[in-house]
């Protein structure tokens, strides 16, 4: 099903926070440039990894723009653009991200390019545990992920060609599966804070507190709450909350004692009202088999890989990123210096901090 078409510009400043909301079904007025389209795609008896099955597996997107093919029938001009854990597709419509690519004459401008905003099983308007399967729902990855991101692009959007896979974070993630997964399908990929290893050491330790916090609980009651475990989400909040805290604009930000207390009281609030418990756990756990390392000479295409210095999930330090690029035939990667501007781990929705690479990689793999 179709849903009505909102201006780009209307919806450009939606906090990212709040983009967990599904299709709106209300009337909105027709724009008169870029517009944003968002729909299902129903998948039929989806087998997971697992081997659990889901008799239909709900997938929600936004796209902007229309596909393209050149006269071989392949699609040219498709983007595919994925979020974090824990967020959705509409994330990419705020105003640090669509205002800055994908407006008239942008990079990614939305009167040429066909640009894909999936929300990820478990998240947003996709099938998830919080629609009554609780912790019924089925134990997904990101190999699932990804699959369920394919079947969106291939059978109902038509698209058999991709010319640019890029994603933050989770996204970055699931961009690494795409190249290996499906290595002939783009023709540049851009995965922006992450890297392509096993999830261990503290990375791992962050997520486990995350899980351990919710299932410890008392009121979790073993998924099937009937209130929500509080203190258990207020736990999680406060481990999210570091991993992509940053040092300098959380100082600047909250530069005395009671506007730090403030800070942190509104972030945990606004976490906890804005979360399921059982929704959490779950794409927390979906990292659980992730590890594109053993694999990364498959990836045929140029890639950038996009990481800042003050990201706490994918320190530098641990120089990771150096050792695993080498391994990649047209790979290259970005650590983007500590600045004013950038935001730890989240500089990777700052398009105006990274966008010069993103215009470097599609001039460089144009045909």
């Amino acid at each position: 099903m179709r849903l009505p078409k909102r201006n780009l510009f209307e919806l450009a400043f939606i906090l990212v926070a709040a983009m967990s909301v599904s299709a709106q079904t209300t009337p909105t007025r027709q724009a008169t440039r870029t517009t944003v389209v968002e729909g299902d795609h129903a998948v039929k008896d989806f087998k997971f990894k697992s081997g659990e099955t889901l008799p239909e597996l709900k997938l929600n997107y936004r796209t902007i723009g229309t596909p393209t093919k050149d006269t071989n029938g392949v699609t040219n001009n498709a983007v595919l653009i994925i979020h974090g854990t824990g967020g959705t597709g509409a994330q990419f419509l705020s105003g640090q991200f669509a205002n800055v690519l994908f407006g008239p004459g942008q990079i990614l401008d939305g009167t040429k390019y066909f640009i894909i905003l999936p929300d990820a099983i478990g998240h947003g308007g996709s099938s998830k545990p919080s629609d009554g399967l609780h912790t019924k729902f089925p134990h997904y990855t990101y190999d699932d992920m990804v699959l369920a991101q394919y079947k969106v692009i291939t059978e109902k959007l038509g698209v058999n060609h991709l010319r640019l896979v890029m994603g933050t974070s989770m996204g970055g993630m699931h961009t690494w599966v795409w190249g290996e997964t499906y290595p002939d399908f783009m023709d540049a990929l851009m995965p922006l804070a992450s890297a392509p290893v096993e999830i261990a050491g503290r990375n791992r330790v962050m997520r486990r507190m995350i899980m351990e916090a919710i299932r410890n609980d008392p009121a979790w009651v073993n998924g099937e709450y009937k209130t929500p475990p509080v203190q258990g989400l207020i736990a999680a909040q406060n481990i999210l909350l570091l991993m992509g805290s940053a040092a300098l604009p959380w100082h600047n930000q909250a530069a005395t004692r009671d506007a730090a207390d403030k800070f942190y009281d509104d972030r945990v609030k606004s976490g906890v009202a804005r979360t399921d418990a059982n929704d959490m756990l779950y794409y927390f756990d979906s990292s659980r088999e992730y590890n594109p390392s053993p694999l990364l000479e498959s990836i045929k295409v140029p890639l950038f890989a996009i990481n800042s210095a003050d990201d706490l999930i994918n320190p530098p330090e641990l120089g990771i990123m150096e050792k695993e690029i080498k391994r990649v035939k047209k790979g290259r990667y970005i650590l983007l210096p500590i600045t004013s501007e950038t935001r730890g781990h989240g500089t990777h929705t700052i398009a105006a901090i990274w966008q010069s690479y993103l215009k470097e990689l599609l001039e460089m793999t144009a045909k």
